[in-house]
């Protein structure tokens, strides 16, 4: 096979320790290879291995992920094979895939292979196929909410998993239900980052389980045998930490079961190339329950261990299979089962360390010492050296020391283990070598008596300092002055010292990373950070007590306080004021013992109801936006019979629940006025923004949640300066990413004047229009208005979904000044656009009398976007039997049955006067919001013109954009006709609500309580009666294609026009008319179906409200149902 192996050379495209052990690989088997390295990486060793390296374009993590510039890098590098490693694209089918495309052989699986194994859904699937036990699970990647709905069904915890890729990436075992969403997003997040690919899947979890993994090795003939397990029972958080071969202290019967199951499975799926075949195992006894969970179909990080214990090099091996090597060619037995020999123990150098609580500090920097360990069954797989700095931007694996004992005596192996990490002198940087040494000496550990949770379970005492010796020498300084010295020595008092430094000789750079060693019985005082000594407060030979300050560093403009852990002397000092310290470095020592000298240092009490200065500065500059310190401001305003911002606020905001944004902002008019001034006078630049709470005592504070944006007309009348804008903007981008409600009270004059002039612009950059207009359909948007509102400030209010406006309001597209500008005419503010035509136009929505009411009928209006009430009152369904007269031609009032359904008192009206064909409300069934279109019979009969049709599409978009359930009471004669309807553009109106009703997928419920005539009741129901959730008709309720003598005189024309006799002819048409209404009644229609019942009215409320409980819940959406709600 050696002959054989013919290859233009191999591209590897990873990093770090498996960039080097490939690299290695290649180099033995006479394979030319080529790494790759990403813009910050140069400088990995990996790079210096192979023969060749090439740039890729990029930085981080994310380079090694760029399929395009890895494939054209390989073709550009004349590489005719690729090996991926292990992590980044390794299990990638569409990176193997492009490979086959491009004429690259891929050094792993087929793309079949990584296809399967890359989704662990369609894996457990497969082996469940192969008679291999699973865990319950969904076996595809889930949404939250299916996770969710698994959690539930579960009786104990589960593990959520990426679905491509592993090492423990993407996954988290959830014990508790509210611990589950947070969970899911960070796994998303994670494997998102890992793998590219963000998708999960869910299974149970076996707690306190061990965690057995098969290596296999396939040919491209279907030849298929294992190389032994291994153990990786000791994981932190579901990252393995340490890895053994074989498994200690494990049946026979039961490892022979696995291995089998193992082989069989990849037998049925003609594996290929190397893959490990991972199991979770309930116990040590031959029948203990052992069951699969994923494949990882590449070369694994540990896989050194079974290299150790079988002495066969599965890189090469891998290489040669992918070369069209069959097992027996590259020197693997087929019919002999390959025997361990001893055991062998893997340990991940990790640049982190571990604390007692589990949480990780990771560590980055210079490596000042990189020596390995070596002698008798000990390697090192690694790629650090002296001079290189690490990089945070990767995962934190330095090296892997690995260990192999030849004897049956596992305890050997752990020693030699322990041994080598002891040798491993390793500076510059934290490690977590200390970690791997106590569970290496633990005698849980050594007596092969660990499971996935012990290294979690174990951590108070896992995470101790090691005790043992370090089996190397400490570095030795050979200028002790220097010692713990950061940067150059400079006079730091000098602020040019920076420019007057000449670089120095860094001969000596690792002395100055060098401790100083703490003389027996004394104690170093260390600094806590990096910084420079700003103050010793102490000499040598001083006493001082236990917590008494001695030094002083200063970092950042910040001072960090030292104080003393003991009573005692102070001996050396090694450091004077001005010299800049490294972190944890000593800069004195004390000597401990008793000392008379001073008082026992107390821990200072403070009075908690002190202001000091700098508080009270920053509650002095806040009192100029409150309203008790603007009195000449609040008698202005109340003069005009307006409010001020903060009274409609503290009304409408949850008592204590409102905190402002950006208070202390002032107007941009720095040329014009002194800051006090500014303060003064344009407090908050007249926009008061904040977030607080709606109605929390009915929905709790989550859905009670709301941003308020108030522009404060006594502030250069509301008017819209830069910092308001800009305040806006950050305000908006907030209401978007934390889905919160909006009010706005937007009286004011649109654009500012008079702001600092910074030169020239375009003046349409501004981006406040542009992402308040994004919020639409994704929170519910509420408008108020009072007084004058123009230009800018009307764009924003005509962007809500709902405009509350006083009866005193008047609103613009354009103020006064703009009309006379444009040579228009002079109009008086309140000629512009007074509600006597802005309300039946459509432009407002609901006019109240005061901003009092305004701020009542806001709160009641988003309270049907904040979700259910517990308790509600229910008016006597009975009345809806005589709410119909029972002469068909009497008119009745449609809000009469409207108000009668409802819960008592929870009707509110939007658009009243405009589209009055129409009427659409929100109202609650049993506490559950609803949205109402119903005909009005007081305007055309019923019958819909193109305002009501745009009124009603609007309404329909908006319940479905938040999902409120509709319910449409009908009584429609058809669509309006006519030429004067026509000319209304009545065709394209009307069809807005068939648009709208039929893409509906918010419930809609449907009451027929008189006429049901042709394309109108159509409309009203999005096109067909099967659209609703319920169907149902009172008595009353009649069925026609159009009104029915006109039915009849079409039906009938030629039968009518052969009776010459008038009274004759008008008895038959007449007689025709009765028969027609008499097959159109509801009892009788409702025959040929249709029709889901034809029901008592009194029991109305009850079809919806059972309706409404039949209802899955609300799925939780991460995006906009709708782009956008129709202004119009």
């Amino acid at each position: 096979m050696e002959n054989d192996l013919k290859s233009s050379g191999i591209l590897i495209a990873n990093r770090g320790e498996i960039s080097v052990r490939i690299a290695r690989a290649a180099a033995d088997l006479g394979i030319r290879s080529v790494s790759i390295y990403s813009e910050d990486d140069k400088n990995s060793l990996h790079t210096k291995i192979s023969n060749e390296a090439a740039l890729i374009p990029g930085m981080g993590a994310k380079a090694y992920l760029d399929i395009d510039s890895i494939i054209l890098t390989a073709k550009k590098m004349g590489c005719d094979m690729l090996h991926p490693g292990y992590g980044f694209l390794s299990e990638r089918a569409d990176f193997a895939e492009r490979c086959e495309i491009e004429g690259i052989t891929f050094v792993g699986p087929n793309v079949e292979h990584l296809r399967l194994f890359g989704d662990k859904g369609e894996a457990r699937s497969a082996a469940i196929e192969a008679g291999v036990p699973v865990l319950k699970g969904i076996n595809r990647g889930v949404t939250l909410s299916e996770a969710q709905e698994f959690f539930k069904s579960i009786k104990g915890s589960v593990i959520i998993k990426a679905v491509a890729g592993g090492g423990g990436r993407g996954t988290r075992i959830v014990k508790s239900k509210k611990d589950l969403e947070s969970a899911f997003v960070r796994c998303e997040s994670e494997a998102k980052a890992a793998f590219g690919i963000g998708d999960l899947y869910i299974e149970e979890f076996m707690n306190c389980a061990r965690h057995i993994e098969v290596q296999i090795i396939g040919d491209t003939g279907g030849n298929v045998i294992h190389l032994g397990e291994r153990e990786c029972s000791a994981q932190r958080r579901n990252q393995k930490v340490i890895e053994i071969a074989p498994a200690p202290n494990f049946s026979p019967v039961l490892r022979e079961k696995i291995l089998k199951s193992a082989v069989a499975f990849a037998q049925q799926q003609k594996y290929q190339s190397l893959g490990t075949f991972e199991f979770l195992v309930d116990g040590n006894e031959p029948g203990s329950k052992f069951v699969f969970i994923e494949a990882n179909a590449r070369l694994q990080v540990e896989h050194t261990v079974t290299e150790e214990v079988t002495d066969i090099d599965l890189v090469a091996s891998q290489i040669k299979v992918a070369l069209g090597g069959s097992l027996s060619e590259i020197g693997l037995d087929l019919d002999n089962a390959i025997n361990p020999k001893g055991f062998a123990i893997q340990a991940r150098v990790n640049l982190e360390t571990i604390k007692p609580d589990g949480s990780v500090m990771p560590s980055a920097g210079v490596l000042t010492s990189y020596d390995v360990p070596t002698g008798p069954g000990v390697r090192t797989d690694g790629f650090g050296y002296v001079g290189y700095e690490t990089s945070s931007a990767y995962d934190s694996l330095l090296a892997k020391v690995i260990v192999h004992s030849k004897t049956a005596n596992f305890q050997e192996a752990s020693l030699k283990s322990i041994r080598a990490l002891s040798e491993f002198r390793l500076e510059g940087v934290r490690s977590n070598i200390s970690f791997l040494k106590n569970i290496l000496a633990h005698d849980s550990f050594v007596g092969g008596d660990v499971h996935t949770r012990w290294v979690d379970e174990n951590l108070e005492t896992l995470t101790s300092d090691w005790q043992g010796p370090n089996l190397f020498v400490d570095s030795t300084l050979k200028n002790a002055n220097r010692q713990g010295f950061a940067g150059a020595r400079v006079n730091s008092s000098d602020p040019l010292a920076l420019f007057s430094q000449a670089v120095q000789n860094t001969e000596n750079s690792e002395d100055i990373n060098s401790q100083i060693e703490t003389p027996v019985g004394h104690f170093a005082i260390k600094s806590p950070i990096q910084g420079t000594i700003v103050a010793i407060d102490v000499a040598s030979g001083d006493s001082v007590r236990a917590g008494e300050p001695v030094v002083v560093v200063e970092a950042m403009k910040m001072e960090h306080l030292v104080s003393a852990d003991c009573d005692g002397i102070v001996g050396e000092i090694f450091m004077e004021v001005g010299d800049v310290v490294k972190e944890g470095f000593s800069i004195l020592f004390i000597k401990e013992g008793k000392t008379s000298t001073g008082a026992k240092v107390k821990e200072e009490v403070f009075d908690p109801d002190f202001i000091r200065q700098d508080l009270q500065e920053n509650i002095d500059r806040h009192a100029f936006t409150l309203d008790e310190n603007r009195k000449d401001a609040v008698a202005k305003r109340v003069a005009r019979g307006g409010r001020m911002p903060r009274e409609n606020i503290a009304e409408l905001m949850d008592e204590g629940s409102f905190k402002e944004y950006w208070p202390l902002v002032v107007a941009r008019q720095h040329q014009r006025h002194d800051m006090e001034t500014l303060r003064k006078k344009t407090p908050a630049d007249g926009v008061i923004a904040g977030t607080g709470t709606i109605n929390a005592e009915l929905f709790g504070d989550e859905a009670s949640s709301a941003m308020l944006i108030h522009y404060d007309y006594s502030v250069l009348a509301g008017t819209q300066g830069g910092r308001g804008h800009y305040k806006q903007d950050r305000m908006f981008e907030l209401a978007l990413r934390f889905k919160l409600p909006l009010v706005l009270f937007s009286e004011g004059g649109g654009g500012r004047p008079g702001e600092d002039n910074l030169g020239p612009w375009v003046s349409f950059d501004t981006t406040t229009f542009t992402q308040f207009s994004k919020l639409s359909g994704a929170v519910p948007m509420v408008g108020i208005n009072h007084g004058r509102c123009f230009a800018g400030n009307t764009v924003l209010l005509a962007s809500c979904d709902v405009i509350i406006a006083t009866k005193d309001s008047t609103i613009g597209m354009g103020g006064p000044a703009m009309i006379e500008g444009g040579g228009l005419g002079i109009y008086a503010p309140e000629e512009v656009g007074p509600m006597s035509f802005q309300v039946p136009n459509g432009v407002v929505d609901i006019l109240v009398e005061d901003e009092a009411e305004a701020v009542k009928v806001a709160k009641k209006y988003l309270s049907y976007f904040q979700g259910s009430i517990d308790s509600w009152e229910t008016p006597d369904q009975r009345m809806l039997r005589h709410v119909i007269p029972e002469n068909r031609l009497r008119l009745y009032d449609m809000r009469d049955v409207i108000s009668t359904i409802a819960d008592a008192d929870s009707v509110l009206e939007v658009r009243e006067k405009f589209g009055v064909g129409i009427i659409t409300s929100f109202i609650r069934i049993e506490g559950k919001p609803m949205g109402v279109i119903a005909n009005n019979p007081h305007h055309l009969a019923g019958a819909i013109d193109s305002d009501g049709a745009d009124k009603g599409a609007r309404f329909l978009k908006l319940c479905d954009a938040f999902d409120i359930p509709i319910l449409s009471l009908m009584d429609c004669p058809g669509l309006m006709v006519g030429p004067e309807v026509e000319a209304t553009a009545l065709v394209r109106h009307s069809a807005r609500m068939f648009n709208t009703g039929a893409n509906l997928t918010t419930p809609l419920f449907g009451v027929v309580v008189r006429k049901a005539y042709g394309l109108g009741i159509q409309a009203m129901c999005g096109g067909s009666s099967f659209v609703a959730l319920s169907m149902v008709a009172w008595p009353t309720a009649e069925f026609a294609a159009m009104n029915i003598e006109g039915a009849v005189k079409l039906g009938f024309r030629k039968e009518l026009m052969d009776i010459e006799d008038p009274d004759e002819k008008l008895r038959i048409f007449n007689e025709k008319v009765q028969e027609q209404y008499e097959s159109a009644k509801a009892i009788n229609a409702a025959t040929g179906g249709g029709l889901d019942d034809v029901i008592d009215p009194a029991d109305t409320r009850s079809w919806i409200a059972q309706g409404l409980k039949r209802l899955p819940p609300t799925p939780i959406r991460d995006g906009k149902k709708h782009a956008y709600i129709d202004t119009w």
